[in-house]
C-alpha cells in the first residue's frame, strides 16, 4: 500500500499477527478469536464458556494505558481483561492493583509471557536549592514546586524557572545549584544566551511579567495561557482549597515523571480537611482516561512517603465540561473509590 498510512497499517497488522502468537503460546488455539484494536493498540476478543474475554498488547506508553484499556473492555462487554505489556509492566501492575477489578497484568520477554509483579513506586529525587535562590522565586510572587528532582518557580502553573544543579538546560556541567529562568528549554536557552548579564531578580521580573500578562483570567487566546491547564487548576485549588472542601493544598508530585510544556497531563496536590484528615487532590482539564489509575496511584505513593500508617481520601477534580460518566465509573471501581468534584463556570477566575 501506498501513502501516508502504509506503515501504520503495517505496523497495526504486524502488532496483531504479534498477539495471536503470544496469545496462543500462553492460552491455546481452540477458540476463534476476533481481532480488534484498544485505541491504537492491538487487541483479540474471545467469546467462551465462561464469559468474554479480551487481550491488549501495550507496546508503549504502559503509564498510560490501563484507564484506556479498561474502558475498552468495558465497551465490549468483557468478563475478563489481559494486558501484555513489553516495557513497564510492573508500573501497570502496580496501577491496576489499585482496582477492586483490576485485569491481570503480563510482561512480555521475546516470545514468552509471564506474570507482572507490581514494582515499587518511584522514588522522589533529591532537589538541592539554596536559601537564597529559593528566596528569588519567593520575591516574584512564584508558586515554589519540587518536582522531577528540581525546585521550580511557577505562574499560574506554568515553570517560568528552575533551580538547576549538576548540568544547565544546555549540558554544561555547573559545580553548584544556579537559577535558570524561562517557559520551556528553549526560552531558558535563549533567556541566559541574550539576558544572562541581567541579575537573575531582573531576568525573573522580565518573564514573569511576560507570563502574567497571558495567563490570568479572560486574557485573549494566546500559547501561554493554553499551555498545562492541569496545573493551572492547581495553582487556582491550592489558593482557594475551599473549592474542593479542604482547609490546606500545597503542589505534590504525581507517579508518573512530567512530560514537555506541550503534553496535556495530570497534576497533583496533597491537603488537610478541617479536621485534620490527609486528602489527595488530581486535576485534569480534559477527558482523561488515565486519570483514575494515576491518582489512585499517587495517593498510594504519597502515603506510602508520609509512613504514618494513614489512608488519605482522594478528589479528582475537574471542570464540569469534563466530568464524563466514564471517569466516575472508573473511580467507583477502585479499592478506595475517589470522590469527584466537578468545577462550575470559569475556574481560572475561581483563585
Amino acid at each position: 500500500m501506498d501513502g501516508p498510512r502504509a506503515d501504520p497499517d503495517r505496523r497495526t497488522a504486524l502488532e496483531q499477527a504479534r498477539l495471536r502468537g503470544l496469545v496462543a503460546g500462553r492460552w491455546g488455539r481452540d477458540r476463534e478469536r476476533e481481532s480488534l484494536t484498544a485505541g491504537t493498540a492491538a487487541a483479540l476478543v474471545e467469546d467462551g464458556p465462561d464469559g468474554r474475554r479480551g487481550w491488549v498488547l501495550v507496546d508503549e506508553a504502559a503509564d498510560r494505558a490501563l484507564g484506556p484499556a479498561m474502558v475498552w473492555a468495558e465497551r465490549h462487554g468483557l468478563d475478563e481483561l489481559h494486558l501484555l505489556v513489553d516495557e513497564g509492566a510492573g508500573t501497570v501492575a502496580r496501577h491496576a492493583s489499585h482496582f477492586a477489578d483490576g485485569p491481570t497484568v503480563w510482561r512480555v520477554d521475546g516470545t514468552a509471557v509471564e506474570p507482572a509483579p507490581p514494582e515499587p513506586p518511584p522514588r522522589p529525587a533529591p532537589a538541592p536549592a539554596p536559601p537564597e535562590l529559593v528566596d528569588l522565586l519567593i520575591d516574584a510572587g512564584l508558586e515554589v514546586v519540587v518536582e522531577g528532582g528540581m525546585v521550580r518557580g511557577e505562574v499560574d502553573g506554568l515553570e517560568v524557572a528552575r533551580i538547576v544543579h549538576g548540568r544547565t538546560t544546555a549540558g554544561v556541567p555547573i559545580d553548584a545549584p544556579q537559577l535558570e529562568v524561562g517557559v520551556g528549554k528553549a526560552d531558558r536557552e535563549l533567556t541566559a544566551m541574550v539576558h544572562g548579564e541581567l541579575p537573575p531578580a531582573a531576568q525573573l521580573e522580565r518573564v514573569v511579567a511576560i507570563v502574567r500578562e497571558h495567563r490570568r483570567p479572560g486574557a485573549p487566546r494566546h500559547p501561554l495561557n493554553q499551555l498545562v491547564p492541569d496545573r493551572w487548576l492547581r495553582a487556582v485549588l491550592c489558593r482557594n482549597p475551599a473549592l474542593v472542601g479542604l482547609a490546606s493544598l500545597r503542589p505534590a508530585e504525581t507517579t508518573r515523571p512530567r512530560p514537555n510544556l506541550s503534553v496535556r497531563d495530570l497534576a497533583a496536590a496533597v491537603g488537610e480537611t478541617d479536621d485534620g484528615r490527609r486528602v489527595v487532590v488530581v486535576c485534569a482539564v480534559g477527558i482523561a482516561l488515565d486519570l483514575v489509575p494515576l491518582a489512585a496511584d499517587t495517593r498510594a505513593a504519597l502515603d506510602e512517603a508520609a509512613g504514618d500508617g494513614r489512608r488519605s481520601g482522594l478528589v479528582l477534580a475537574v471542570p464540569a465540561r469534563d466530568d464524563h460518566p466514564t471517569v466516575r465509573r472508573l473511580a467507583a471501581r477502585m479499592h478506595d473509590p475517589a470522590d469527584i468534584v466537578a468545577l462550575e463556570g470559569d475556574w481560572r477566575a475561581a483563585g
